[in-house]
């Protein structure tokens, strides 16, 4: 097939690429830096240079491709300490951006990279933009499948404790407990989209995607061992504790608040429930095998 895929070659749209590739796609990958185009063709794949920003050049781009992977990320629109940026209403916008380019180029088959927490309509924070990107491609004419996938949370969103347990010597946020929850691996969303590429399309569909499901303070345990502070421990402070912490140090308010809203409902379980109602078969990338790679970074910070 002729695949086009956005993201660039970050932590899943890289191995994602050189399995498409290796199994005999010919994929085209979409990425605003001009410089890694010589990564992007040691792939054996195919550069396009824009950004999600413009859609003539996603509709140029997509012209001819049987399939298209979409994703949109924070880092596409701005900083998350950048004061001005309206990260849920700009990625709003390139969900409009992939609807008219994909109308436009007449591709028939999507992959939709969102989140756990898109079936909400509320209560999700700032994961509300894949709510939204999910709800635009909905309203695609009924000829396109789509296959919406949704990982659990990320494993590298961990690396955000690092400073807090050098400097407070804990995991700190306001939620916690032995309540387990999804995680996931970039390693482990990218098989699973590769795998998902070859399977018919068919309407409209939902996958979950998780490498392990473990709680908070399993979390702390593992992380604490990794580094050689077996007594870390997962610290619960208020939600307001919480947001005033990361308004003080600088962070973009809406930013701050869609994560202190979307990691209550973590503690809530609200944010999981449709993820149990449909769980997945889980990855091979399990807590213990990041927790070296947390520990690594620890030590080099």
């Amino acid at each position: 097939m002729n695949i086009v895929l956005t993201g660039s070659l970050g932590n899943i749209g890289k191995p994602l690429a050189r399995q498409l590739v290796q199994k005999g796609h010919s994929v085209t990958v979409i990425s605003s830096n001009p410089e890694r185009r010589a990564a992007i063709e040691a792939l054996g794949a195919k550069a396009a240079i824009g950004t999600m920003q413009d859609v003539d050049f996603l509709a140029e781009t997509s012209q001819g491709a049987d399939l298209v992977y979409l994703m949109e990320t924070m880092e596409a629109v701005g900083d998350s300490f950048d004061k001005s940026v309206d990260f849920i209403g700009d990625i709003t916008r390139i969900g409009h951006n992939y609807r008219g380019a994909i109308e436009r180029s007449g591709v028939k088959k999507v992959v939709h990279l969102s989140s756990v927490g898109a079936h909400l309509d509320q209560g999700n924070g700032i994961l509300r933009f894949h709510r939204n990107v999910e709800q635009i491609l909905e309203q695609l004419p009924a000829d396109v499948a789509i296959k919406f996938m949704r990982p659990g949370c990320f494993y590298t969103n961990m690396l955000s404790f690092i400073d807090t347990i050098k400097n407070q010597g804990a995991l700190i946020s306001n939620y916690g407990g032995d309540a387990k929850e999804p995680w996931v691996s970039p390693q482990d969303i990218a098989a699973v989209i590769a795998e998902e590429v070859d399977k018919p399309f068919e309407g409209r569909t939902v996958r979950y995607i998780a490498s392990d499901e473990v709680s908070p303070n399993e979390i702390a345990q593992a992380l604490g061992k990794a580094i050689g502070r077996p007594d870390l421990a997962w610290n619960v402070i208020p939600d307001e504790q919480l947001l005033n912490g990361w308004l003080s140090i600088g962070f973009n308010e809406q930013v701050a608040r869609g994560f202190v809203e979307m990691q209550a409902n973590q503690g809530t379980g609200i944010l999981y429930e449709d993820y149990f109602r449909n769980r997945p078969t889980l990855g091979t990338v399990k807590l213990a095998d990041f927790a070296n790679e947390f520990a690594a970074a620890y030590r080099n910070e």
